[in-house]
């Protein structure tokens, strides 16, 4: 019989709503309407990197360079607003949305036409993301009173009780699950990242699917890092510096497997939203946010471990059933 809600998923829920209830008996207004809306208003960033992120790492690649598109998608739109103040704000979140996908772009033809390791291509257009920043703004930054009140307030816009940023969080979670549940695309990708070779011999192309992959990786990340740079009302060089590790994090937890293939949109959005509660939990009980990194460390190897228990089991059931044909 099918489960409804897959075993790993249960899992995490069960763990953000422990969570969620232990810092409750502690401090109750936590678990008021209010603020677990903040809660996903926070971490609804992440939620939208980590879906683009899930999309690569289930192409077998991974993507570090986000959090640095970010920040230069980020740079780049609030010294647009600076130097034309009324710019019309779909026009700004275009430019976010295509100079993301440009940059996505760039590691996609890398690793497909170059065949160049994904961590390797990343990593380095990671750095020359941020030397780019520096070149571009030569180090300053862009502050809230340099900014039109039309470009940090869209973010921060209510509707039916929720920011805008946490709407656009919701409708790409949407997206994505109508994505890559029913189309060819999103079928693609599952292909190449549970079987490459096979996926060859129906006619995909490998490449070219990571290439798109990482396409649509870079475009969420330019769409956050207006986002970003608007809620927060500041532009500079280090912004988000080692949030990639954090996209990471979010989807190893939400049980997308590192070896591709495996994974779904709402383990991503589960995972993030674990980090999310973790990250706005431990100030509320007066621990130390450092501790965030260890307990975000021990999710992921716990992730890790049943991921690696999981295709053990899934291996000796495709064995028994082979034997039982004989």
């Amino acid at each position: 019989m099918k489960r409804f809600i897959p075993l790993r998923e249960a899992i995490l829920s069960a763990a953000i709503l422990f969570l969620t209830l232990l810092v409750a008996s502690r401090f109750p207004g936590f678990v008021a309407p209010a603020n677990l809306a903040n809660v996903f208003n926070d971490t609804a960033p992440l939620i939208i990197l980590a879906l683009g992120q899930m999309v690569v790492i289930l192409t077998r690649c991974i993507d570090l360079s986000v959090a640095a598109n970010l920040a230069l998608t980020g740079m780049v739109v609030a010294m647009i607003n600076v130097a034309i103040p009324g710019l019309p704000i779909p026009i700004i979140l275009t430019i976010a949305v295509l100079m993301g996908a440009f940059m996505g772009a760039i590691n996609g033809i890398l690793v497909w036409k170059l065949s160049i390791p994904p961590i390797v291509v990343t990593l380095g257009t990671m750095t020359i993301f941020r030397g780019i920043i520096f070149l571009i703004s030569d180090g300053k930054w862009v502050n809230s009173h340099e900014m039109s009140p039309a470009f940090t307030g869209f973010p921060r816009t209510v509707l039916l009780g929720l920011p805008a940023l946490s709407w656009i969080a919701i409708l790409t979670v949407v997206a994505f699950g109508i994505m890559m549940a029913r189309t060819q695309f999103g079928r693609s990708i599952f292909a190449v990242g549970g079987n490459p070779h096979a996926a060859v011999y129906t006619g995909i192309n490998v490449g070219k699917t990571q290439f798109w992959a990482f396409v649509v990786s870079g475009a969420l990340a330019g769409l956050t890092g207006y986002l970003w740079v608007a809620r927060y009302a500041v532009a500079y060089v280090d912004i988000a510096g080692g949030f990639e590790l954090e996209v990471v994090a979010a989807c190893v937890i939400g049980g997308i497997s590192i070896a591709g293939g495996i994974g779904t949109v709402g383990g991503a959005v589960l995972g993030a939203i674990f980090l999310g509660v973790v990250k706005n939990a431990l100030p509320v009980v007066d621990i130390s946010p450092f501790w965030q990194l260890a307990i975000s460390g021990s999710a992921i190897l716990i992730a890790v471990a049943f991921n690696a228990r999981s295709g053990r089991n899934k291996g000796r059931v495709i064995l028994k059933s082979a034997e039982a044909t004989q």
